[in-house]
Protein backbone atom coordinates (compact mmCIF):
# COMPACT_ATOMS: atom_id res chain seq x y z
CA UNK A 1 0.00 0.00 0.00
CA UNK A 2 1.12 3.55 -0.72
CA UNK A 3 2.00 5.48 2.43
CA UNK A 4 1.92 9.26 2.17
CA UNK A 5 4.22 10.91 4.68
CA UNK A 6 2.07 13.99 5.03
CA UNK A 7 3.32 17.25 6.50
CA UNK A 8 0.58 19.67 7.45
CA UNK A 9 0.18 22.73 5.19
CA UNK A 10 2.41 21.33 2.48
CA UNK A 11 2.64 20.18 -1.12
CA UNK A 12 1.85 16.63 -0.02
CA UNK A 13 -1.84 17.54 -0.16
CA UNK A 14 -1.57 17.26 -3.96
CA UNK A 15 -0.34 13.68 -3.67
CA UNK A 16 -3.38 12.67 -1.61
CA UNK A 17 -5.63 14.36 -4.17
CA UNK A 18 -4.03 12.39 -7.02
CA UNK A 19 -4.41 9.12 -5.13
CA UNK A 20 -8.10 9.89 -4.66
CA UNK A 21 -8.51 10.69 -8.37
CA UNK A 22 -6.86 7.37 -9.26
CA UNK A 23 -8.76 5.39 -6.64
CA UNK A 24 -5.54 3.97 -5.21
CA UNK A 25 -5.66 2.70 -1.59
CA UNK A 26 -3.29 4.63 0.65
CA UNK A 27 -2.41 5.42 4.22
CA UNK A 28 -1.57 8.85 5.58
CA UNK A 29 1.20 9.16 8.15
CA UNK A 30 1.06 12.63 9.65
CA UNK A 31 3.86 14.96 10.63
CA UNK A 32 3.41 18.38 12.22
CA UNK A 33 5.52 21.46 11.61
CA UNK A 34 7.33 23.08 14.50
CA UNK A 35 5.05 25.86 15.73
CA UNK A 36 7.90 28.38 15.89
CA UNK A 37 10.12 27.52 12.92
CA UNK A 38 7.38 25.99 10.72
CA UNK A 39 9.94 23.35 9.71
CA UNK A 40 9.26 19.63 9.40
CA UNK A 41 10.16 17.40 12.36
CA UNK A 42 13.42 15.47 12.40
CA UNK A 43 11.45 12.20 12.23
CA UNK A 44 10.89 12.79 8.51
CA UNK A 45 14.63 12.22 7.99
CA UNK A 46 14.07 8.59 8.91
CA UNK A 47 11.98 8.36 5.75
CA UNK A 48 14.16 10.48 3.46
CA UNK A 49 17.56 12.08 4.21
CA UNK A 50 16.35 15.61 3.45
CA UNK A 51 13.47 15.31 5.90
CA UNK A 52 11.08 17.11 3.59
CA UNK A 53 7.55 16.50 2.34
CA UNK A 54 6.07 15.20 0.12
CA UNK A 55 7.52 11.74 0.22
CA UNK A 56 5.79 8.40 -0.27
CA UNK A 57 6.71 4.80 0.33
CA UNK A 58 5.30 2.06 -1.87
CA UNK A 59 6.60 -1.34 -0.85
CA UNK A 60 10.39 -1.09 -0.86
CA UNK A 61 10.38 2.19 -2.78
CA UNK A 62 10.80 5.61 -1.20
CA UNK A 63 9.97 8.44 -3.58
CA UNK A 64 10.39 12.17 -2.94
CA UNK A 65 9.66 15.36 -4.91
CA UNK A 66 6.09 16.09 -5.96
CA UNK A 67 6.70 15.86 -9.70
CA UNK A 68 8.47 12.51 -9.41
CA UNK A 69 5.71 11.17 -7.17
CA UNK A 70 2.98 12.35 -9.55
CA UNK A 71 4.70 10.77 -12.55
CA UNK A 72 5.33 7.52 -10.65
CA UNK A 73 1.75 7.16 -9.44
CA UNK A 74 0.27 7.86 -12.87
CA UNK A 75 2.69 5.46 -14.59
CA UNK A 76 2.14 2.73 -11.99
CA UNK A 77 -1.56 3.02 -11.20
CA UNK A 78 -3.07 5.31 -13.83
CA UNK A 79 -3.85 2.71 -16.50
CA UNK A 80 -3.84 5.49 -19.08
CA UNK A 81 -5.72 7.95 -16.89
CA UNK A 82 -4.55 11.42 -15.85
CA UNK A 83 -2.10 11.70 -18.77
CA UNK A 84 -2.71 12.60 -22.44
CA UNK A 85 -1.88 10.09 -25.14
CA UNK A 86 1.75 9.97 -26.29
CA UNK A 87 2.53 11.95 -29.43
CA UNK A 88 -0.34 14.42 -29.00
CA UNK A 89 -0.05 18.21 -28.53
CA UNK A 90 -1.74 17.73 -25.15
CA UNK A 91 1.07 15.41 -24.05
CA UNK A 92 3.65 18.08 -24.83
CA UNK A 93 1.64 20.62 -22.83
CA UNK A 94 1.37 18.07 -20.03
CA UNK A 95 5.15 17.58 -19.91
CA UNK A 96 5.70 21.33 -19.88
CA UNK A 97 3.33 22.11 -17.00
CA UNK A 98 4.46 19.11 -14.93
CA UNK A 99 7.99 20.54 -14.82
CA UNK A 100 7.10 24.22 -14.97
CA UNK A 101 5.04 24.15 -11.76
CA UNK A 102 7.98 23.72 -9.39
CA UNK A 103 10.78 24.80 -11.73
CA UNK A 104 9.43 28.19 -12.79
CA UNK A 105 6.14 29.05 -11.08
CA UNK A 106 6.93 28.40 -7.43
CA UNK A 107 10.33 30.16 -7.02
CA UNK A 108 9.04 33.77 -7.23
CA UNK A 109 6.04 32.88 -5.05
CA UNK A 110 8.31 31.34 -2.41
CA UNK A 111 10.72 34.28 -2.63
CA UNK A 112 7.85 36.69 -2.03
CA UNK A 113 6.82 34.68 1.01
CA UNK A 114 10.38 34.73 2.40
CA UNK A 115 10.93 38.41 1.66
CA UNK A 116 7.68 39.22 3.44
CA UNK A 117 8.71 37.19 6.49
CA UNK A 118 12.28 38.49 6.91
CA UNK A 119 11.37 41.94 8.33
CA UNK A 120 9.04 40.25 10.85
CA UNK A 121 11.68 37.84 12.15
CA UNK A 122 12.16 38.08 15.94
CA UNK A 123 15.86 37.32 15.38
CA UNK A 124 16.29 40.56 13.43
CA UNK A 125 17.49 43.52 15.57
CA UNK A 126 14.83 46.23 15.84
CA UNK A 127 17.02 48.90 14.26
CA UNK A 128 17.60 46.70 11.19
CA UNK A 129 13.92 45.95 10.59
CA UNK A 130 13.02 49.24 8.83
CA UNK A 131 15.98 48.83 6.46
CA UNK A 132 15.15 45.19 5.79
CA UNK A 133 11.49 46.03 5.22
CA UNK A 134 12.33 48.76 2.73
CA UNK A 135 14.82 46.54 0.90
CA UNK A 136 12.46 43.56 0.71
CA UNK A 137 9.61 45.79 -0.44
CA UNK A 138 11.77 47.29 -3.17
CA UNK A 139 12.82 43.89 -4.54
CA UNK A 140 9.27 42.57 -4.31
CA UNK A 141 7.69 45.50 -6.14
CA UNK A 142 10.40 45.90 -8.79
CA UNK A 143 11.11 42.24 -9.53
CA UNK A 144 8.89 39.62 -7.89
CA UNK A 145 5.47 41.18 -8.46
CA UNK A 146 6.07 41.71 -12.21
CA UNK A 147 7.36 38.12 -12.45
CA UNK A 148 4.29 36.73 -10.71
CA UNK A 149 2.01 38.87 -12.87
CA UNK A 150 3.65 37.43 -15.99
CA UNK A 151 3.18 33.88 -14.73
CA UNK A 152 -0.49 34.50 -13.92
CA UNK A 153 -1.02 35.89 -17.43
CA UNK A 154 0.58 32.74 -18.85
CA UNK A 155 -1.77 30.50 -16.85
CA UNK A 156 -4.78 32.52 -17.87
CA UNK A 157 -3.81 32.28 -21.53
CA UNK A 158 -3.46 28.51 -21.28
CA UNK A 159 -6.88 28.11 -19.69
CA UNK A 160 -8.43 30.21 -22.43
CA UNK A 161 -7.56 27.30 -24.74
CA UNK A 162 -9.02 24.44 -22.70
CA UNK A 163 -10.68 23.60 -19.39
CA UNK A 164 -7.46 22.26 -17.88
CA UNK A 165 -3.72 22.78 -18.31
CA UNK A 166 -3.23 19.91 -20.76
CA UNK A 167 -6.54 19.68 -22.55
CA UNK A 168 -10.16 19.29 -21.54
CA UNK A 169 -9.60 16.53 -18.98
CA UNK A 170 -7.92 16.72 -15.59
CA UNK A 171 -4.35 15.39 -15.68
CA UNK A 172 -1.25 15.27 -13.55
CA UNK A 173 -0.41 18.72 -14.89
CA UNK A 174 -3.37 20.11 -12.95
CA UNK A 175 -2.31 18.26 -9.82
CA UNK A 176 1.07 20.00 -10.10
CA UNK A 177 -0.27 23.42 -11.07
CA UNK A 178 -2.87 23.53 -8.32
CA UNK A 179 -0.29 24.61 -5.73
CA UNK A 180 1.14 27.66 -7.55
CA UNK A 181 -2.35 28.74 -8.61
CA UNK A 182 -3.56 28.45 -5.01
CA UNK A 183 -0.47 30.32 -3.80
CA UNK A 184 -1.19 33.16 -6.21
CA UNK A 185 -4.84 33.11 -5.18
CA UNK A 186 -3.90 33.60 -1.52
CA UNK A 187 -2.22 36.85 -2.57
CA UNK A 188 -5.22 38.03 -4.58
CA UNK A 189 -3.56 37.99 -7.99
CA UNK A 190 -5.81 35.66 -9.98
CA UNK A 191 -7.92 36.43 -13.05
CA UNK A 192 -11.62 35.46 -13.25
CA UNK A 193 -10.68 32.49 -15.46
CA UNK A 194 -8.19 31.19 -12.89
CA UNK A 195 -10.62 31.78 -10.04
CA UNK A 196 -13.20 29.68 -11.87
CA UNK A 197 -10.57 27.01 -12.52
CA UNK A 198 -9.75 26.77 -8.82
CA UNK A 199 -13.44 26.58 -7.94
CA UNK A 200 -13.84 23.71 -10.41
CA UNK A 201 -11.01 21.62 -8.97
CA UNK A 202 -12.02 22.41 -5.39
CA UNK A 203 -15.48 21.12 -6.23
CA UNK A 204 -14.27 17.70 -7.33
CA UNK A 205 -15.20 14.79 -5.07
CA UNK A 206 -11.61 13.52 -5.04
CA UNK A 207 -10.32 16.92 -3.92
CA UNK A 208 -12.84 17.05 -1.08
CA UNK A 209 -11.94 13.51 0.00
CA UNK A 210 -8.25 14.47 -0.04
CA UNK A 211 -8.93 17.39 2.29
CA UNK A 212 -10.84 15.09 4.61
CA UNK A 213 -7.95 12.61 4.61
CA UNK A 214 -5.10 15.10 4.89
CA UNK A 215 -6.88 17.78 6.88
CA UNK A 216 -7.59 21.39 5.91
CA UNK A 217 -4.48 23.27 4.99
CA UNK A 218 -3.33 26.83 4.60
CA UNK A 219 -0.58 27.97 2.30
CA UNK A 220 2.26 29.22 4.47
CA UNK A 221 2.40 32.97 4.54
CA UNK A 222 -1.09 33.39 3.11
Amino acid sequence: MVIVHHLNNSRSQRVIWLLEELGVPYEVKRYERDAKTMLAPASLRAVHPLGKSPVITDGDLTIAETGTIVEYLIATYGQGRMIPAAGTPERLRYNYWIHYAEGSAMPPLVMKLIFGAIPKSPQLPWFIKPVAKALMKGVTESYLDPQIKAHVALWDGELQKSAFFAGNELTGADIMMSFPVEAASSRGTLTPKLTAYLAAIHGRDAYKKALAAGGPYELLGS
